[in-house]
């Protein structure tokens, strides 16, 4: 019996379901009953039927199905598969910040621990942050942790937008340069880039989307040839839905070493020996729960 086959009866037998994010290496994509980005996987994790959730992220996006979720089971395979940017915060800092400015509302990125949640308004993703920051009432916000996106999201508000100075290693790794070479070579493409991006990336950027952003325009798009500025286990995707198209990495060092962390071995584990489980201290949950919530009514930004 194969991986695939392996993990189909252990699913069964569980009564489980999949998710993967769309930087996961293409057979976790392959195996997943759902791929999406962090609120399209949020969706799902509340909707399903599942008993138990495997969860191939990182850190964060199980939590988030755990506080979603309180009555059901959530594994995630790896647990070395942490989220560095959601690192570059803790619930402490931000307090200090919130004392700054008292006056300010605190949006988080969903790229955050559930402690970081608890501490927060409302949370976002790339795909609603600006929409969620202009669905405030208030005209200050703190932005937590992604530079890039803040400063993003304070070019298309009027919002007064204090940024944490956080950000993502592997989008940070893509440089105008790279841009600039691939642009070069394929003159007709159109260049599509993630939020999480140096500004001066997303001043080259002919559209700045989220990663279903990405998917939704590549297929729409009378287009053949686009290069694309996120991790490149989003192009897996893009190349199986859009089988006519050429879609080029902005530079092949995009690799979150993190997501690439999950492996098929890794799901027949945590489904046959149900770990590594989830969990989230109860007072923690319901506070996150509320900024997840609150994030979800707001809705999709793209």
């Amino acid at each position: 019996m194969n991986d695939f086959d392996r993990i189909k009866r252990l699913k069964k037998e569980k009564n489980a379901i999949i998710l993967a994010h769309n930087y996961q290496r293409g057979d976790v994509q392959d195996v997943a009953d759902f791929v999406g980005d962090s609120f399209g996987l949020s969706q799902k994790a509340v909707s399903s039927g599942a008993d138990v959730i495997v969860f191939c992220g990182v850190d964060f996006m199980a939590e988030s199905a755990a506080v979603l979720n309180p009555g059901k089971t959530v594994l995630m395979p790896e647990l070395s598969a942490q989220c560095p940017m959601a690192g570059m915060i803790t619930p402490g800092s931000l307090k200090l910040e919130k004392e700054k400015h008292p006056g300010a509302a605190v949006v988080c990125y969903v790229n955050t621990s559930a402690a970081v949640k608890a501490e927060s308004d409302v949370c976002c993703t790339s795909a609603n942050a600006i929409k969620v920051v202009n669905s405030m009432e208030e005209d200050e916000i703190i932005f937590v942790p992604d530079r890039n996106l803040a400063l993003y999201v304070a070019a298309n508000t009027e919002k007064k937008i204090i940024p944490w100075n956080g950000y993502c290693p592997t989008h940070h790794l893509i440089l105008p340069g790279d841009i600039l070479l691939e642009k070069e070579e394929h003159q007709d493409a159109l260049v599509l880039v993630h939020p999480e991006c140096r500004p001066e990336v997303v001043a080259l950027a002919d559209k700045v989307l989220s990663t279903s952003g990405m998917l939704k325009y590549a297929a729409q798009s009378s287009s053949k040839e686009f290069i694309i500025g996120t991790e490149i286990g989003l192009l897996h995707r893009l190349n199986r839905e859009n089988p006519g198209k050429k879609f080029i990495p902005a530079t092949r060092y995009a690799v979150c070493p993190n997501m690439k962390m999950n492996t098929l071995g890794g799901i027949i584990r945590a489904l046959e020996r149900g770990e590594h489980v989830i969990k989230v201290p109860e007072d923690i949950r319901k506070r996150a729960k509320l900024a997840l919530d609150r994030m979800l009514e707001v809705g999709r930004g793209d």
